[in-house]
């Protein structure tokens, strides 16, 4: 019953839909008008015949004549009652039959329907709505934010500009509204003063009038806004926006640091409140060929390998885990002990290796930046559009896959390749073909969508990026706060008061990683850091302790130990 009234109230509320039950009324009115003049004039011509019949009759023949079911049990005998029936069969045939039928759905059944789509695309939420994720984009990056928000217990809603684009994604499962981007009455409906956060990842242009809107209106909600360039994110910062992604120069970023080149300095990826995260290259050092126990990087610098990078997953450090080339550290420590490990493990290359870019976009070219001010390799970078790399004297114009091509930009002599367009099937194919032409090549490979990562592997690739999980992870650390930091998908640090179960005791005695898969790299106690705790470092009765491990290492940590913890984590559950 409360939706039957919401669904009339919204059809009520729309002035074509009350013009539109004015002309059906009136249409009925008529229809009744006729059927009642119908039925006196039978009654006339019948006495004319000399045939008797009460007014039920009259009405009862009225009825099956003009809906042409022609019962046949009252009829006239002459022609002008013969005639007055044809007209009344024609009569009923257009108004009962085509009019009506017409009119009603018209009029009626169709702004009910669309009534009652709308009700599945509110334009107002709860008064009580409170902690919700804004988002004004259904994109590559909201489609992995969304499971992760609830799976940390955030709603969400996505805003859209038009009914059509709502009811789109309400089909799929998707939570969705509607509202005038620029209207500040729409975010007052989506209760933003009450909300826990505004993603907007449109055009530059559009997340700037989202961002300046939601800021009159929220002076302290944090804002993430995209922008496609360096201008761009002053306008946004201006506006307000709390956090301006450029996903094209992280993902750049992130592609250099992960080559394999002789550059073992480690570079930082997070910070926790003074913890420092950051990735290190084996590849060039004299780590190479040993174990991680014989590397003694921990008593020689006092950082803590938490683990290494495979294939974009991070796996826990073993002890006989070999260090090879390929390998690539995720060490935590303080800025001390990470410029102490620069400085112990220097690279021993004598040359540069060469890295081969395949693709002269956005990516391509932050690609190549981050490279060239990394200047540790030569870089050249293959693209069909001349337009797109007039600013780099080491592109080559033309297609990857052509002999010639490859040569003039020395592939030969190549040790990794990256591609980097934005296509995701472009991207397959190209894994496929360059790894049947070499298997010695280190392949990088950038994805849009998370569900193509796997497959990129599977085709080829040493590692994968994603574009998504990118984006969405940078989102979820600034929801959460700074003391908590995602590294990739599913790979989370965070902080957690010391339980009364393990306080006084030692970490050896606890086994942490093999109970729940968490490794501690950081306690505190009144003011006092420890970084790395040693094995027989035995925690105190209060404070607190930074762990690293998965989601569901964490989940089996607060499960088996409920220590108390903080209030953006009780908000979190």
């Amino acid at each position: 019953m409360k939706g039957l009234i919401s669904v009339l109230a919204s059809i009520m509320q729309d002035r074509a839909s009350r013009a539109n039950l004015k002309a059906l009324l009136n249409l009925l009115l008529v229809l009744f008008g006729l059927i009642t003049a119908f039925s006196v004039l039978f009654h006339v011509l019948m006495l004319m015949e000399g045939q008797q019949h009460s007014w039920m009759t009259g009405f009862y023949w009225t009825f099956t004549v003009m809906t042409t079911l022609g019962f046949g049990d009252i009829t006239f005998a002459g022609d002008l009652g013969r005639l007055f029936s044809i007209v009344v069969l024609v009569t009923g045939v257009i108004f009962l039959l085509v009019l009506l039928p017409f009119t009603f759905i018209e009029f009626f059944y169709a702004p009910w329907m669309r009534a009652q789509a709308m009700a599945k695309a509110p334009r107002e939420l709860p008064k009580d709505t409170r902690d919700h994720v804004l988002l004004t984009c259904y994109d590559a990056v909201a489609s992995t934010l969304i499971p992760m928000l609830e799976k940390y217990g955030h709603s969400y809603m996505v805003l859209c500009p038009t009914v059509a684009e709502a009811l789109a994604l309400d089909e799929r499962g998707i939570r969705a509204a509607v509202g005038d981007l620029d209207d500040p009455e729409t975010y007052r409906k989506m209760r933003i003063e009450q909300a826990a956060m505004l993603v907007t990842t449109r055009g530059d242009m559009v997340n700037a009038s989202v961002t300046f809107t939601a800021r009159e209106l929220a002076p302290h909600l944090p804002i993430v806004a995209s922008a496609q360039s360096n201008a761009s994110r002053d306008v946004l910062e201006l506006a307000g926006a709390t956090q301006v992604l450029r996903l094209e120069e992280m993902m750049g970023s992130t592609l250099a640091r992960r080559v394999s080149i002789r550059d073992s300095d480690a570079h930082v990826i997070g910070n926790l409140d003074g913890l420092l995260i950051a990735e290190a290259a084996a590849a060039g050092t004299p780590l190479v060929g040993g174990t991680l126990a014989s590397s003694q990087i921990r008593t020689r610098t006092g950082i803590s390998v938490i683990g290494t990078w495979n294939h974009g997953a991070l796996e826990p450090a073993e002890a006989r885990q070999p260090i090879t080339d390929q390998t690539l550290f995720v060490v935590a420590g303080t800025r001390e002990q990470l410029d102490r490990f620069n400085a112990t493990f220097s690279t021993t290359a004598t040359e540069k290796p060469r890295v081969l870019i395949i693709g002269g976009g956005k990516v391509g070219r932050a690609t190549y930046r981050a490279l060239r001010e990394l200047d540790i390799c030569t870089t050249t970078i293959i693209e069909k559009t001349a337009e797109l790399v007039k600013s780099i004297p080491e592109a080559v114009i033309g297609d990857a896959t052509e002999m010639e091509v490859l040569k003039l930009a020395a592939a030969r002599s190549a040790t990794t390749l990256i591609i980097t367009t934005h296509d995701d099937d472009t991207n397959v194919a190209l894994t496929i073909f360059f790894r049947r032409l070499r298997s010695n090549w280190q392949i990088l490979t950038r994805s849009t969508l998370d569900r193509n990562v796997s497959t990129l592997l599977r085709a080829g690739a040493d590692l994968v990026l994603s574009y998504a999980s990118m984006g969405a992870n940078t989102i979820l650390n600034v929801l959460r706060g700074a003391e908590h930091l995602l590294l990739a998908e599913g790979v989370n640090v965070f902080p957690v008061a010391i339980p009364a179960a393990m306080a006084g005791r030692k970490l050896f005695d606890l086994d942490l990683r093999s109970l729940t898969g968490c490794t501690v790299i950081a306690v505190e106690d009144q003011g006092r850091r420890v970084v790395n705790p040693p094995a027989d470092y035995q925690l105190p009765a209060t404070g607190r302790m930074f762990l690293i491990g998965t989601i569901a290492a964490e989940d089996q940590f607060l499960r088996i130990f409920q220590p108390n913890v903080n209030p953006a984590k009780k908000r979190r559950r």
